[in-house]
């Protein structure tokens, strides 16, 4: 039987996908996770899961980010993106970043029990308005291309930039030395090709839900 993780801060949710799941792959082996960091532990211990639902508005996510690092570090793992955002361009977006599907939240439990088994059967899955709508802009699709030159690491530390937090919070948070944050910001400008936090921050953004909300980090040496 197929093995699934479900990725998702709220319960309730989580519950009700492991409900579709029991009915339709019964015997499935199910493991979940609540935040991002969890999941990256999670499907580090699952390397051969059969798929990962996964929720965009996680903590720890922001935006497209955690998707484009995951289908760079775990290529082999089928992602289905399963989120309240049902816009178009949203559900577009997605897909152009490497999932195979997108299940919006207002979804009955016939659709996602549908969506589910289209993609464990190798297709794709999402609303037609999905593949209506325009396609990632270039400087988009730039971004995500140079963050995958992020190791696991580099990735985490840029994540804890973008949420305002300074090199010696962030190494406090990890539990190593502020010289090695810098060492990791070093060799995060040099793969985002950014001269200094703020455009990296910037550049990480574009792959943000709503790119106009970006909060830029304090300067710093």
């Amino acid at each position: 039987m197929p093995t699934l993780l479900i990725a998702d801060d709220h319960p309730l949710f989580r519950e009700a996908l492991r409900g579709v799941v029991a009915r339709v792959m019964p015997g499935a082996s199910l493991h979940e996770a609540d935040s991002v960091e969890a999941l990256y532990t999670l499907v580090d211990a699952e390397p051969d899961a059969d798929l990962l639902l996964l929720d965009l508005n996680m903590p720890g996510a922001q935006g497209f980010s955690a998707l484009v690092h995951l289908r760079a570090i775990h290529p082999q793992l089928p992602i289905v993106v399963v989120s309240a955002r049902e816009e178009p361009g949203v559900m577009r977006r997605a897909l152009d970043h490497g999932a195979v599907g997108f299940i919006p939240k207002s979804a009955d439990a016939a659709t996602l029990a549908e969506a589910i088994t289209a993609v464990l059967d190798g297709d794709r899955w999402a609303p037609a308005a999905a593949f209506n709508a325009p396609a990632v802009d270039p400087d988009e699709r730039d971004a995500a291309r140079r963050l995958r030159d992020l190791t696991p690491q580099q990735f985490r530390v840029l994540q804890m930039i973008g949420s305002g937090l300074l090199n010696k919070q962030v190494g406090y948070e990890l539990g190593v030395s502020e010289a090695t944050i810098k060492a990791h910001v070093t060799a995060i400008l040099r793969k985002l090709g950014a001269n200094n936090r703020t455009q990296a921050v910037l550049i990480a953004g574009r792959l943000a839900l709503d790119p106009g909300n970006i909060v830029l980090p304090p300067d710093e040496e």
